[in-house]
């Protein structure tokens, strides 16, 4: 059991027996009516973000979640199939529960899954993936009003700014956390 003070943003809980990951957490404490913990957090099984608010004797149960790698194989109608990378057991997940990060799924993409009680629940993408420019307007010298970038598509189909020498065929880095672009990959 955590206490109000251990609960920090990161920090996985159970509430009503599912998993939850605190996004943010705000301590107040307010004379009589002691200690108030304020938190948004995110259900690991459906991705569903919600505010719980604690009070002072409130004890918050930690959410055993262990993590193991896998990779994604392909998709299969509205179910993403990975492979375990240890004991290459197959499984699925559903676009409910990966949401944002299908965005980023190629297959062969190596993942961390998110496992509660045994069973795989989420997954974390790596920081950093690399996915080619399929679709990028051409760069206009002196356009630079807008800072000097161009929105170009990519090839899982999502859409970033990037620098306007990055032409159609490119590799680039994009941050998974930030969505953004982070660099040309020469390859």
């Amino acid at each position: 059991m955590l206490s109000l003070s251990e609960v920090k943003t990161g920090k996985n809980i159970t509430l009503n027996n599912e998993p939850y990951l605190v996004i943010f957490h705000q301590h107040s404490k307010t004379g009589r009516a002691g200690a108030v913990l304020r938190t948004k957090i995110r259900s690991l099984k459906t991705g569903a973000v919600m505010e719980k608010t604690f009070q002072g004797a409130d004890k918050i149960e930690e959410a055993e979640i262990s993590k193991t790698k896998a990779q994604y194989l392909y998709r299969e109608g509205e179910n993403y199939l990975f492979m375990d990378n240890s004991s290459f057991e197959q499984f699925s997940l559903p676009e409910s529960v990966l949401g944002e990060f299908t965005k980023y799924l190629l297959e062969n993409t190596g993942v961390t899954i998110l496992n509660y009680n045994n069973k795989p629940i989420n997954i974390e993408l790596p920081v950093k993936i690399e996915l080619k420019v399929v679709e990028a307007p051409p760069g206009v010298r002196g356009n630079t009003a807008d800072g000097g970038t161009k929105q170009v598509t990519l090839e899982t189909g999502i859409k970033v700014n990037t620098p306007l020498f990055v032409k159609e065929g490119d590799i680039l880095r994009i941050n998974t956390e930030t969505r953004e672009y982070v660099e040309r990959v020469n390859k």
